[in-house]
């Protein structure tokens, strides 16, 4: 069978380079077409310098791409990775399915089911009329869903790590729907390539700092949202503080949550072991472990931890994953291949670059 022929639309930002090495060693896939805003017009091993002295992708030239190129493109791919700005993402994504193109978008711009939610976040949408299409691309809490799809949502970074470890929790009616409180401390490779202060060496190296605090951060409506879907409620809230923390890659996301009367932890812990027995990318880890951030790094997995809290007798869910592997590319790349009936874990590593 040929594989599928894909495209990368923003190739040049982390989370393309990161798709670049995923399908690289992907045996079903086989990278096509590559585009790029600012560095439309140069070759890819000019850009993302890991490619280098692999013919067939270092010489790959990284073309501009705009609306009225998805027809042309169209004939070169069966599908396209869309890893741009929320915006950008879904004018051009939107081009290429209307033009027969399965898309997998990175950004935001398909995640929120609801339009008023969208714009609440994120301003105006380009493609509300899609919105009802996009299919959420968590892949073991939306397989039936993702089999199939042509135009998949890819999960934020953040969301991945708290809706995990939560999910089945709601789902087995264990926690209260209040407080859900968020604590989320990621890489600063989650704020992309392009050069800002706030990113940059000597004002992260040496500190640790809070942003986008009380309600601010986009990604909580996102948490919300799947969340509620899980405890079938539309009236959820999730207090959610991110963190910058001195490291390049890596979430780790504390959640603090209230069991219902009568529920313990051997109860949360095995309706995680239960939600997510069948996949191989998440581990529930044993009693008493903790997970940690460098056991990840470079892996599509995600690793899960419980602990109760007899003193306040509050419930603490504790997860690890590669914001640029789990909490991007390669959740896009299992996503895919649920969606294409191959396996869900095809193409992507499992075990972390360690130390």
């Amino acid at each position: 069978m040929a594989k599928l022929k894909a495209g990368i639309i923003g190739a040049a930002g982390y989370t393309g380079a990161e798709l670049i090495r995923l399908l690289d060693g992907h045996p079903e896939l086989e990278l096509r077409f590559v585009a790029a805003r600012e560095n439309a017009g140069q070759k890819l091993g000019q850009v993302v310098p890991s490619v280098l002295g692999i013919p067939e992708l270092e010489d790959l030239p990284l073309e501009s791409f705009d609306e009225a190129d998805a027809a042309r493109v169209a004939r070169q791919i069966d599908v396209a990775f869309t890893a741009l700005p929320h915006a950008a993402s879904a004018k051009l994504g939107g081009a290429l399915y209307d033009a027969g193109v399965q898309v997998v978008d990175l950004s935001a711009d398909f995640r929120l089911k609801s339009q008023a939610a969208y714009e609440s976040w994120y301003g105006p949408h380009p493609r509300p009329d899609l919105l009802p299409t996009a299919v959420y691309g968590q892949p073991e809490l939306h397989k039936k869903e993702l089999e199939g799809a042509r135009l998949i949502a890819a999960p934020g970074c953040y969301p991945t790590s708290a809706i995990l470890p939560l999910a089945p929790l709601f789902r087995n009616g264990l926690i209260e729907h209040s407080p859900i409180i968020a604590d989320g401390k990621s890489g600063v490779s989650g704020g992309g390539r392009k050069p800002n202060l706030r990113f940059h060496f000597p004002e992260t190296a040496e500190g640790v700092r809070p942003y986008g605090v009380a309600g601010q951060h986009r990604h909580t409506g996102e948490m919300e949202q799947e969340l509620g879907l899980a405890a079938s409620s539309e009236e959820l809230r999730v207090l959610f503080t991110p963190q910058l923390v001195p490291m390049t890659r890596g979430i780790l996301m504390t959640c603090y949550v209230k069991p219902r009367p009568g529920v313990g932890l051997k109860e949360c812990r095995q309706a995680a072991l239960d939600t997510y027995a069948s996949s191989s990318l998440v581990h529930v880890m044993a009693e008493g472990q903790l997970p940690d951030t460098l056991m990840v790094r470079g892996s599509g997995r995600a690793f899960l931890a419980y602990a109760l809290d007899p003193r306040t007798g509050l419930l603490l869910t504790i997860a690890a994953i590669d914001n640029l592997s789990r909490g991007a590319s390669a959740q896009a790349v299992q996503a895919l291949n649920i969606s294409r009936g191959l396996p869900e874990g095809l193409g992507i590593p499992r075990i972390s670059l360690f130390p």
